[in-house]
């Protein structure tokens, strides 16, 4: 299938609204499908090959004439596609819009979401998680906006406190550790070896790898 155009989703919309019961007419005013129904809110479908930010602009900016807003693409093929979907089917929903799918060039119509009212569900759980990473986060060690760095967490920066400890005092038992450094976990993290950073020795007795050895020069930096 070659180039879609916008002009090719017009004609399977305007069949589907009409079998809803709806009067349709193209390009009025600004929007480029609007149906009417039995003196209902107008209903203004905004059409595009795919999605788009533009697309998402349009849309918004014809909610200042009815609620009744959608955005129709036409359907694309395999995971990419439906992944896409997916995302943006978020976002339509928490702007309030409908989606309309329309699969060329035989034409299905498809109604994913219809536009309604969104707030969102809050959870106590993650905000609970934010707020403790927060609260045990020593410094700001990062920089708002990284992408494809190793950022550092506050568990980062506790293993940090267990390697510099271990790379200062030798072998160390993890009550010691935990006692020394003041994090409570210290064992535990240390018998999990996350990053690679210890090797348990005999029972309860953690020493420093080669590559823990190279992480406490990222101590000052990372710790505040």
């Amino acid at each position: 299938m070659g180039r879609i155009l916008e002009t090719e989703l017009y004609p399977p919309v305007k069949a589907y609204l009409i079998a809803q019961g709806y009067e349709v007419k193209a390009e009025v005013g600004s929007a480029d499908i609007v149906a009417c129904r039995d003196g209902a809110d107008p209903v203004i479908v905004e059409l595009k090959t795919g999605f788009t930010l533009s697309l998402f602009h349009q849309a918004i900016a014809r909610q200042s004439m009815t609620d009744a807003v959608y955005v129709a693409v036409a359907r694309g093929k395999g995971r990419p596609f439906l992944q896409s979907l997916k995302r943006n089917l978020q976002l339509a929903r928490r702007l309030g819009l409908g989606v309309i799918t329309v699969r060329l060039p035989d034409g299905p119509v498809e109604v994913h979401l219809d536009p309604a009212p969104f707030t969102p569900r809050k959870s106590k759980p993650r905000k609970d998680r934010l707020l403790r990473e927060f609260s045990r986060r020593v410094g700001d060690p990062n920089t708002g906006g990284s992408t494809r760095i190793t950022l550092v967490t506050a568990y980062r920066q506790d293993a940090l406190r267990c390697a510099r400890h271990l790379e200062e005092n030798g072998p160390s038992r993890g009550a010691d550790v935990a006692r020394a450094t003041g994090v409570s976990r210290a064992t535990r993290m240390m018998a999990d070896d996350h990053y690679g950073w210890f090797e348990r020795l005999e029972r309860g007795i953690y020493a420093l790898t080669p590559k823990g050895r190279e992480s406490v020069s990222d101590w000052a930096e990372t710790t505040g």
